[in-house]
Parts: structure tokens; sequence; C-alpha cells
């Protein structure tokens, strides 16, 4: 598989990429755009920094691509939307610069505390000032973390060794992870009200941006210090402007802007008491080699058939992760493709129902599982786990996920129901038995069966009389059809029957409109899985 670094990585992630069995890497840096649609044609996946445009014409002329990965965190440069249509994976590196970005961030906090670049540049000028550069101590201050992830971790880990109190806002975050690194979990205005320091560690969304704003400087303590390493745009530059001016805020760090690179007649360019750097935060010769082997093992990774980690067009699924769902996507792609093949018309909705320990999960991979599965003879292999969502959408399917709490029989159960237009439906429900978490099928159409969802599946439905097992037994056997199982439901005596075989083949076309002939057979369908 070949693979294009089209802009320069560290070179131990180029030597990652070359010690891999069956790797062809070519490097192509600063490519022009019409140079880079004809390298590409023939690529399985493209790694790039933030140079090269990733664009929608781009991923038209790459029919083999399964990946983009991105050695940093934005990806801005990459249309996400159409590499989704397309399926192919796009991944960044979040994990590779936290040490950098934590590091940089205290960095900031020191020297809103201490004015040290001030005095520096004083000392330059001749100046020998020490009055004017007075500053105060980290030791017992608060510290407000807005956004408690991995680097707003690293950041609470070296406040606490200051001796700082620590306070986080996230809405996210769980009280045992709060307890678990010693933090207090708090509102975002108790944090505004009660910190002493304040710093964002955020990605820059629609509910994010602004989120510290004019009113937001208005419930904070009268000379606030307050620093922004993640993204520009969540603390509001020009209600920062006015409380800076105002007294509001006394010192300010920013390494990211709303607008880079910042301009040369920005006002925060002009006051004293703000440290600014330009978007150094993954700057360090270590961050630089760790995002270039990271982005390299998670390419690896996926053109390898193993986990996807850091995808942002997808659920991540790592090691630990796909030992436990690894089960259970095979058998939600299973109940998926049986649900497609046995629904009578137009589907307009995929219900998704989870019982027992598959609601403490994240099953959002499990999902795209079943999606993909009832796609899969729709669509063909085109479909993935990347555009099943997408695809489902194109065809007027909604999907509707439902995490169930009532009692079952059973302790992990999933349903898949495929309904019409005029709310006919049917459905199908399966779990994992025995120490192997083998899939089994327990319910077809909320009628009870015991089969394993595997090979060729004969389905049929009939008036209960004598006779049937029998017919269909003869009928198999002339068609040279082997029956490896069977199990039989039925409503009540003299009612509708419900069996489902296991075959080893399937049957042909005459001996399946043989038995749909008979009067007793109400429907038939062979099932392939």
């Amino acid at each position: 598989m070949k693979i294009l670094v089209a802009d320069k990585i560290s070179s131990s992630g180029v030597a990652y990429f070359r010690a891999q069995p069956g790797f062809e890497v070519v490097e192509a840096y600063n490519t022009p755009p019409a140079k880079l649609l004809e390298i590409v044609k023939d690529v399985h996946a493209i790694a790039v920094r933030s140079e090269t445009k990733i664009t929608a014409e781009v991923l038209a002329a790459a029919p083999l691509l399964k990946v983009v990965g991105r050695a940093g965190v934005g990806v801005d440069n990459v249309d996400v939307e159409a590499a989704t249509e397309r399926g192919v994976i796009v991944m960044n590196t979040p994990s590779g610069n936290t040490v950098a970005t934590a590091e940089l961030t205290f960095t900031h906090i020191l020297c809103g505390a201490r004015p040290v670049p001030q005095a520096a540049a004083s000392m330059r000028a001749g100046q020998w000032d020490r009055k004017s550069f007075s500053g105060i101590e980290l030791f017992k201050k608060t510290l407000g973390i807005v956004g408690l992830g991995r680097i707003g971790a690293e950041v609470a880990k070296r406040a606490q060794a200051f001796g700082m109190r620590v306070l986080a806002y996230d809405p996210y975050l769980a009280p045992s992870r709060a307890k678990a690194i010693q933090v207090e979990g708090v509102t975002l205005d108790e944090l505004l009200k009660q910190s002493d320091y304040i710093t964002v560690h955020m990605p820059l969304t629609d509910q994010t941006k602004y989120m510290i704003d004019e009113a937001a400087f208005a419930k904070t303590k009268k000379g606030l210090r307050i620093f922004n390493c993640a993204r520009g745009g969540i603390i509001k530059e020009s209600a920062l402007v006015a409380a800076l001016k105002s007294g509001q805020v006394a010192a300010a760090g920013l390494d990211v802007f709303e607008e880079e690179p910042l301009a040369q007649d920005s006002e925060l360019r002009t006051l004293p008491n703000v440290t600014l750097t330009p978007h150094l935060g993954a700057s360090t010769a270590e961050a630089q080699d760790a995002v270039g082997v990271e982005v390299a093992e998670q390419i690896a990774d996926v053109l390898n058939g193993g986990v996807i980690r850091n995808a942002v067009n997808m659920p991540t699924i790592d090691a630990a992760q796909l030992k436990v769902l690894g089960p259970y996507l095979e058998l939600g792609a299973k109940l998926g493709t049986l649900v497609q093949q046995i629904a009578p018309g137009p589907v307009v909705t995929l219900r998704i129902t989870y019982w027992g320990k598959m609601v403490d999960l994240d099953a959002t991979a499990v999902t795209r599982s079943i999606q993909r599965g009832y796609l899969r003879r729709i669509s063909g292999e085109s479909v993935n786990y990347v555009n099943a969502p997408l695809n489902l959408e194109r065809l007027g399917v909604k999907s509707e996920v439902i995490k169930s709490t009532a009692d079952t029989d059973y302790t992990e159960l999933m349903e898949v129901k495929a309904i019409a237009a005029d709310g006919t439906s049917v459905s199908a429900a399966g779990t994992l038995i025995g120490k192997a978490n083998a899939p089994r099928l327990i319910a077809l159409n909320d009628r009870e069966v015991e089969a394993a969802p595997a090979g060729a599946l004969l389905i049929y439905e009939n008036h209960d009389e004598p006779g049937i097992i029998g017919m269909v037994g003869t009928l198999m056997g002339r068609d040279q059809v082997n029956i490896a199982a069977m199990s039989l439901s039925r409503n009540n005596a003299g009612g509708t029957a419900l069996c489902v075989l296991n075959l080893d083949s399937a049957p042909s076309e005459a001996a399946l409109k043989e038995l749909t002939s008979h009067r007793a057979i109400k429907q038939a369908v062979v099932v392939k899985l």
C-alpha cells in the first residue's frame, strides 16, 4: 500500500512507515495542487501537517484512499465532509503536543504572575527598574481550568505542584475523574467568581465561541489573570482588551487569536500587561517528533486492519475498547444485514435498542456497525463505518437509538427494527452467549427463536399444522441442501409457526419457489449472512 507524506513530519514518523512490511512511502513536500491530483491517484493514505490542502477535488482523485492523518490537532486543511462522504477516515494527533501545550500554558501563567517578559525588555533597554515589575505568588491562589481534557489535566498537575487550589468546569467531567485528579468540579459561574487565574482548554465550537465575554468578565474577581493556549475565539478579544484597560483583568497571556496571524495594528500588541506568543503550543522538538510518530502509527493501524484512534469523523476505537466491543460489532452487523433482507418494502426508520450491559457502554461504534450491516447489500463495499450514517440519511432512513433500562431475560441484548412509512415493521434481536461471546439470534418479529446468525438462513412462516417440517426437510434434501440447525416458534397451537433453518448452502430458486407455493406457507425468505 502506498502512503503519501505530503508535508514534512518528523524523520521518526517517516522511518516508522518505511519499517512496515508492504508499505511504499512517497515523500512529496510543497507539491503544487495540480501535481498533487496526479500523485494521489494510487495512494491509500496521506499524512499532512497544515500546509497541504486535502480538498474535495483531491479526495475525488484518490479512489484507493482510506485514511488522511494530520500530524497535529486542527484539521482545517482537510475537507472532512467530503472525506466522510467517500468513506475516508480523517484522524488527528491530539495527544502528541499535550505536554508541550501544558508547559507553555504554565509559562504564560508564571509570566502573568511575575512580569518576566516586561522586566527582560527593560533590561535590554539599559534600565534597572525593580519597582515597576513587582508580581504576586501562585501559592494558595485559585486556578480555574475551563475544559479538563488531556491538556487541562496536565495543567492541573503543575498547578497543584505550586500549591494552588484547582477548580474545573467541563460539562463532560465525571465526579469520579475530578476526584481522581484532585480538582473541584464546579459550574462556569462558580469558576468565574472564585478564580484568581483562569486558563481555557476547550475546542472552538458554536457552544464555546466567546464563552469568556463581557458578561463573563463582569462576574470575575477584579485583578483576574487569564490565559488561552487552546483556540482563538473562546475568549472574546474586544472584551479582554476592555477588561485589561479597566483593571478588571490584571494580566493575560495568549498563544492563539481570533484571526491568525494577529494583525499588526491589534490593540493587544500595545497593552503592557499582556504576554503574546505566535501559536507556539506544539513548538517543541519532542512534540514535533511525537506527533510525527503518532500519525504514522495511527495510519499504519488503519491500513493493517487494526484499531482506529483519534478519528474526527467516526467513533474512535482503541485496543481496549475493541476487545470489549468486538463481539457486539459482529452481532450488530449481522442483525442489520438480516433486518434489511426481511424488510418488505421501503424503510423510513431504523430503530436500534440496547438493554443490559449495552446501556453502560459507549455503543456508538456498534450503532455504526448495525448501520453498515443494513447497507451492505444496498450500497456494496463502498459503505463503511465512516459514511454509513450519511448513506442512510440519503436513503431517507432515520436512525433512532434507544437505551432501555427495562428488565429482560438477558444480561445484554440489542434489537434492530426496520419501520416502513405505513407503520409496519420487522425486527431481529440478538445477544452474546458462552465464554466465546458468540452472536446468537434470539427473536424475530418479537417471536422467540434461537439460531446462529451465520451463513444462509431459511426463514418461513406457516399455518401451524402437521407435516410442514417434514415437507421442508424433504424439499431441501431433494435440492441437495443440508440443514445444520433448526429453531421453531409458534404463537399458539393451530396458529402461525415461525421457523429458522441454518443451512450449509442456499437453496435454489426453484426450491424456494416450490416452498412459497405450498398452501400452508405464508411467506419465506433466504437470508445470506
